[in-house]
């Protein structure tokens, strides 16, 4: 902009009443208010009025928004922190809600002078640094296009009729969705959005906040079937219920309620017939939406109301008794009242005689308490529109809160923070140039407001998110109204049940008291196309074109949903299984032989104690006739080696029992087996060496020199020896380990033993069962042979029993799992092992201890 040519020697020449405040300062902020709310033109009653034009109905609300702004000014002029050696000005006017009026003092602020200048800067002193905007959507878009021209950054106060879509237009970094002409993009970066408001008398309403408020409450409550009333403004319904809908909410009804008493009728009946009891009232307050939920009886103990920020207005202008049993118990969206420090004395004490030159206020006096002003005009102008007596307030000690008393509302406290964002923006923009330079910031001042962050006198977060909108809060009411009477004609106890806070991540974050609530059926009722799929079940779509309407289908075997309207059931992990509601997973039961648990446990130990007791008692008494010829018979040697090999694997049983490791593994089948096999091998060497003592007793036989015990041994040790070497590679090449089996049987982990090389496992099987067979077969062939030392016989049963068990555990063997597999080798081992024992010793020990005169050389010749 150029500075100080011909354009700035004009005049105003309108003949309108304009309200501007200046100040001064090194930098000047300017600013657009809508105090007044219309303006009107009157040509038809006199010279007096022809072709001027005037503001009407003026709002306090926003008059005190505006002395927040100045009472913000003048607070970082006396803070030596905050810019310090640069003073802030103002440039301010009331635009009267007028579009063309915000466009004409748009340029007269840029201009610096009384007249729009535009491409002309007459100011003497000071650049401005940026706009806070006017409360309109027209207004802003125009003027959005124009500042930007200029490179100036607007912070606007976005009216509650503005689309939330107005973000999306003005939020900085929006470019990509627009097409080339730099014209219309490039206005888009220069504009910042603070929560917005109503032009009217009332409190602040922030849509894009309280839209997502109101979704993440329904998604808190699990409610997902709403029903919203609303005045007739078909573009905020149509954004709320596309949030709604992307967020899993459905929408049983909308009702637009407009001026027809028809229609209204037959909205109505559409309420009460309505499935759903959740009702949204958006948008503005309303007089035909009131009238049409005082005409609501079936809201009269039924349905739960959420109501947004402009329903507030209710507590101020009486209709809370119109209403009451609608309301009752309701739940409200308010922006909590957050007060400045200092300003509420600044405020409650404004008045004609502290600001005299105070063209708003003076319009105040005139219009809400009906004082005569200094002006004639106006006074005329005043009686003429509103048919007012006007009287001489002259002398009377009067402030603004004596009427208007002042509540700390967020409207003022953000149009205080404004200020403050734009001044710590300022200040960080000349500490980073670091130089003494006040011209020309506004080019740079954008990109440092979208990044303000501070922290204000509250201590609250103040910033801009990703849309460029200053972080708001609202906060959950519960409004309990009570039967009882007060001075105010209705006791309305307000509990304040939640809390909803923009976070500088994007999100809103909240935390709501469910057990504050009220409800209006003492509990919290359940707004749903129809109920939740209990845990166990999964949602599945029904016929119903609603996505919220579904049906429930219990998880399928082995799977589970531990969350109320599951979309999909889930495996559980191998190592568990599902509950019998299939509501959660839970571990499965490890199946092994238990000392703890399981009978068997203690079956086997107590008869393995037993048969070991009996082993060790035959080889005492072997021991103790060690030279009777009953002992002698048959090798003693091999006796002892087959006694020990017994009482060894009757101890064996002892590493199948419990739960099984990869030592035990190891070692219980390769003990087994050498064991096995030395007792099998042992019971050969006895067969054979009767085999050879009948074949030697011949005269001239070849085979005498084969009777000898060494014979007998060494058949022991050969026999053996195969057996171990078996056993050693198997273990070394692939040794049995311990394996977890989680499919054999439903709801176990069955812990056993995976024998590793199969081939080493059923060799060392195929060889103690050879050693058994040809045991059998020799014991066969000689067991009637004539001779009272003949064992063969005995032999011959004990290698039947062995066969047999051993014959019949096969089958048995391989159609169980887990512990019984173990049970059916234990119980194989014990009954052979017993078998041999019995059968080869007990007829021994019967002569050893009750047929001792039996056991004599003499009567064994006989």
């Amino acid at each position: 902009m150029k500075k100080a040519f011909p354009p700035c020697e004009l005049t105003s020449l309108s003949p309108a009443i304009e309200y501007e405040y200046y100040q001064e300062g090194d930098v000047i902020i300017g600013g657009l208010f809508s105090v007044h709310l219309k303006t009107s033109e009157d040509d038809a009653h006199g010279a007096v009025y022809k072709k001027i034009t005037m503001c009407k109905d003026i709002c306090v609300v926003e008059y005190r928004s505006l002395l927040a702004f100045i009472f913000a000014i003048e607070e970082i002029n006396e803070d030596s922190n905050l810019l310090p050696n640069i003073t802030l000005g103002y440039h301010i006017y009331d635009t009267c809600a007028d579009p063309k009026k915000s466009i004409k003092y748009a340029f007269i602020i840029m201009s610096g002078y009384q007249r729009e200048v535009p491409n002309y800067s007459c100011t003497g002193r000071g650049d401005v640094a940026g706009f806070v905007g006017n409360t309109g959507f027209s207004t802003t878009v125009v003027l959005a296009q124009i500042l930007s021209l200029y490179r100036f950054t607007q912070t606007v106060h976005v009216t509650s009729r503005v689309s939330s879509s107005l973000s999306d237009v003005v939020a900085p970094g929006n470019l990509e969705s627009w097409g080339e002409d730099v014209q219309d993009r490039t206005f888009l970066d220069h504009h910042l959005i603070v929560p917005p408001f109503c032009l009217f008398d009332s409190l602040p309403l922030a849509e894009e906040s309280t839209h997502s408020a109101v979704v993440k409450l329904l998604k808190h409550f699990g409610w997902n079937w709403v029903g919203i009333i609303t005045p007739s403004d078909g573009m905020r319904t149509m954004e709320f219920r596309e949030l709604m809908t992307s967020n899993a909410i459905c929408i049983a009804f909308v009702i637009i309620v407009t001026d027809d008493v028809e229609d209204k009728l037959k909205k109505t009946y559409a309420v009460i017939n309505s499935t759903t009891e959740a009702i949204i009232i958006c948008g503005q307050f309303s007089m035909e939406v009131l009238e049409f939920l005082i005409d609501l009886t079936s809201l009269d103990y039924n349905a739960t109301l959420i109501l947004n920020e402009p329903w507030r207005i209710i507590l101020s202008y009486g209709y809370i008794k119109l209403i009451t049993p609608q309301i009752n118990c309701s739940l409200f969206l308010l922006f909590p009242d957050q007060s400045i420090p200092g300003v509420k004395d600044y405020m409650e004490n404004i008045s004609p005689s502290k600001r005299p030159d105070d063209p708003l206020l003076e319009d105040i006096w005139l219009q809400k308490f009906g004082c005569l002003s200094s002006n004639e005009l106006k006074n005329n102008w005043t009686r003429y529109l509103y048919k007012s007596h006007l009287y001489n307030c002259t002398g009377m000690n009067m402030v603004l809160g004596d009427r208007y008393p002042y509540r700390g509302l967020s409207k003022y406290y953000y149009a205080y923070n404004v200020v403050y964002a734009m001044a710590h923006a300022l200040h960080q923009l000349l500490k980073d140039i670091n130089v003494p330079k006040i011209y020309g910031l506004k080019r740079k001042l954008e990109s440092y407001i979208a990044r303000v962050h501070y922290k204000d006198k509250n201590g609250e977060d103040i910033f801009f998110n990703e849309r460029g909108e200053m972080s708001s809060k609202l906060q959950l009411e519960n409004w309990i109204i009570s039967k009882e009477i007060d001075v105010t004609g209705m006791k309305i106890n307000r509990k304040v049940v939640g809390r909803f806070e923009d976070s500088s991540d994007g999100d809103m974050h909240y935390h709501i008291h469910l057990e504050n609530i009220t409800w209006r059926k003492d509990s919290m009722p359940e707004f749903r196309c129809n109920k939740r799929c209990l845990p166990g079940y999964r949602k599945i779509p029904s016929h119903r074109i609603h996505a919220c309407c579904y049906e429930c289908l219990p998880c399928s075997e082995g799977k589970v949903s531990s969350v109320a309207d599951a979309e999909n059931c889930w495996e559980c992990p191998d190592e568990e299984q599902p509950d019998e509601r299939n509501v959660k997973c839970i571990p499965k039961t490890y199946d092994f032989l238990s000392y703890e648990k399981d009978s068997l446990f203690f079956i086997f130990t107590v008869l393995s104690v037993i048969f070991s007791a009996i082993t060790l008692f035959i080889l005492g008494q072997c021991i103790y006739y060690w030279k009777t010829p009953i002992v002698k018979a048959n090798n003693r040697t091999v006796t002892f080696i087959l006694l020990t090999s017994i009482l060894l694997s009757f101890l064996c049983v002892f590493l199948f029992l419990g739960r099984t490791v990869d030592i035990t593994c190891m070692l219980r089948q390769a003990s087994f087996g050498i064991c096995f096999s030395i007792t099998v091998s042992s019971v050969l060497a006895k067969t054979t060496t009767v085999c050879i003592a009948f074949k030697a007793a011949k005269p001239g036989s070849p085979w005498k020199k084969w009777v000898s015990s060494r014979v007998s041994n060494l058949l022991v040790l050969i026999c053996s020896s195969v057996q171990v070497l078996i056993c050693v590679i198997w273990l070394s090449v692939s040794p049995p380990y311990q394996e977890y089996d989680m499919d054999s049987y439903p709801g176990k982990i069955l812990i056993q033993c995976n024998e590793g090389s199969v081939i080493g496992f059923y060799s060392m099987l195929g060889y103690m069962g050879f050693l058994a067979v040809v045991s059998f077969v020799l014991a066969f062939m000689v067991r009637k042979l004539p001779d009272n030392f003949n064992e063969a016989k005995y032999i011959t049963f004990s290698m039947l029993v062995f066969c047999s068990v051993w014959i019949a555990t096969i089958p048995a063997y391989l159609s169980t799992r887990g512990k019984y597999i173990v049970a059916m080798e234990i119980f194989a081992i014990q009954t052979s092992c017993a078998g041999i024992l019995g059968c080869i010793f007990m007829p021994k020990m019967y002569i050893v201890l009750f047929k001792p005169q039996l056991n004599n050389r003499r009567r064994m010749l006989e």
